[in-house]
């Protein structure tokens, strides 16, 4: 398939720059696959949409104040994205800008209370760094590091919490999972009444969700990879759910990419595991765990668009979509949700 399949015209008024003021009363999306229908609803109204003995899969990274902005030793103003922890203090790391950073170049951030060598210049451009410091290193992230929003954010992010879920609690992701962002404690609390099972996932999301797919065909982008873990309890409540007939829902692409890197071919059932994926979701593929999906309103030619494609199928989506801008929802991170089912 062709990339320009899956470009569509997006004003940039509709861009959220800002979180709404309750998480829980975004707007919400309804597409229905099997009557291809298109419902405009509020997000706490998704407890209607779901069932008894449904399991709703959540991923619980924390993302952590990835971004650095610091000094070489010349003077010179540089940029740090975090990416991903490699081992002890060697990080993954974007960096601008990147024709001043080579192999020994020493960056200090905090005036002093971070610093930083540059040991690697990886093949897409990131480097492998090293960080020297006293004390505790997510301790002085959180005194000098700010949230790595999206580039298309230009708006200053008031409470950094708002760029997390209610329930994150493993910190390692360098952008939100941001279909989470909609749901509240309360919400949760009135769904489990309900009889839905909530399970976790973690993925912690590399800022590579924001790179652009510049090849013509789609089937020649390389994705990232990214660090997963899953534990018995979780997977226990997600097979339980599949075995009894009931649907398995996954909140976001991060949870979704999870679930389907994990599940068996045959069975779709999942078991306790670690490792790192690298999976590709488009037009074609077949699914072997979700049945529906708690998703954002993805860029224009975006690996995120071609997943929820595979999923609905592109012409309902791209449908969806052209509807989604007429009816002015808000697109991207802070933006109005879809429910896939």
């Amino acid at each position: 398939m062709e990339l320009k399949e899956f470009y569509y015209d997006l004003p940039e008024e509709l861009i959220a720059q800002v979180p709404i003021k309750n998480r829980d009363e975004s707007r919400l999306m309804v597409l229905n696959r099997k009557n291809q229908t298109i419902e405009h609803k509020i997000f706490k109204d998704i407890i209607e949409y779901l069932k008894p003995g449904d399991c709703l899969v959540r991923n619980n990274t924390k993302v952590i104040p990835a971004r650095l902005y610091g000094k070489k030793e010349t003077g010179a103003n540089v940029e740090f994205v975090l990416l991903k922890n490699i081992e002890g203090d060697i990080w993954e790391a974007m960096v601008r800008p990147g024709n001043k950073l080579h192999v020994g170049a020493k960056v200090i951030f905090g005036e002093g209370l971070l610093k930083a060598e540059i040991l690697e210049t990886l093949p897409d451009g990131t480097r492998k760094v090293k960080f020297t410091y006293e004390g505790i290193f997510n301790e002085i992230l959180d005194q000098i590091g700010l949230m790595p929003l999206p580039p298309y954010i230009h708006e200053e992010l008031k409470e950094n919490d708002r760029y997390q879920t209610v329930y994150a609690k493993y910190e390692g992701s360098a952008a939100a999972p941001t279909a989470g962002l909609h749901f509240t404690d309360e919400l949760f609390k009135k769904l489990q009444e309900k009889g839905i099972q909530i399970a976790n996932v973690t993925l912690h999301v590399g800022i590579g969700t924001f790179r652009p797919v510049k090849e013509k065909n789609i089937e020649d982008h390389h994705m990232h990879t990214e660090h997963y873990y899953i534990n018995k309890e979780d997977a226990d409540k997600i097979n339980n759910a599949k075995l009894a007939g009931k649907r398995v829902i996954a909140v976001g692409t991060t949870s979704c990419r999870t679930l389907e890197t994990i599940a068996d071919e045959k069975t779709g059932l999942v078991k306790e595991c670690e490792g790192d994926t690298g999976i590709y979701i488009y037009p074609g593929y077949k699914f072997k765990c979700i049945d529906g999906l708690v998703t954002n309103f993805h860029l224009p030619e975006s690996t995120l668009l071609m997943l929820v494609s595979a999923l609905a199928g592109k012409d309902y989506i791209m449908k969806a979509y052209e509807e989604a801008v007429k009816e002015k929802y808000r697109f991207f991170s802070f933006g109005d949700a879809m429910l896939i089912l």
